[in-house]
């Protein structure tokens, strides 16, 4: 699962291609050089991989990198255009695996798309 700031990337929160690319792994840690990029094999534990939208955890591990007091209403904009094209059980799934404070967006997502 990709994480810290090349979900921000993938996700569309930063213009900035990241040269270190961070992916949470079962496995064990593993740098690798591929031109320019490094990509890290991080060794995460199970709770954070177990996240069943592709989508969704993506945006836990953006918002992890992110930090609460950085959330932007433009961040939050951005986030339920991303989300709308989620299941809400899966993010409801998702949301009981994240902090409570990215657990509250993950949810609101979801009150987004009911609003006409």
């Amino acid at each position: 699962m990709p994480a810290g700031a090349y979900a921000l990337h993938r996700l569309g929160l930063t213009t900035q291609v990241p040269t270190r690319i961070v992916y949470l792994t079962d496995g064990e840690a593993k740098n690798l050089k591929v031109g320019k990029f490094r990509i890290v094999f991080k060794p995460a534990v199970p709770k954070k991989l177990s996240a069943k939208g592709k989508l969704s955890g993506l945006v836990i591990q953006a918002l992890q990198e992110l930090k609460k007091e950085k959330v932007t209403s433009q961040v939050l904009r951005r986030l339920q255009e991303v989300l709308s094209g989620e299941d809400p059980e899966v993010i409801r799934s998702d949301a009981q695996l994240a902090p409570a404070w990215i657990a509250k967006i993950l949810l609101s997502s979801i009150d987004a798309k009911k609003k006409p």
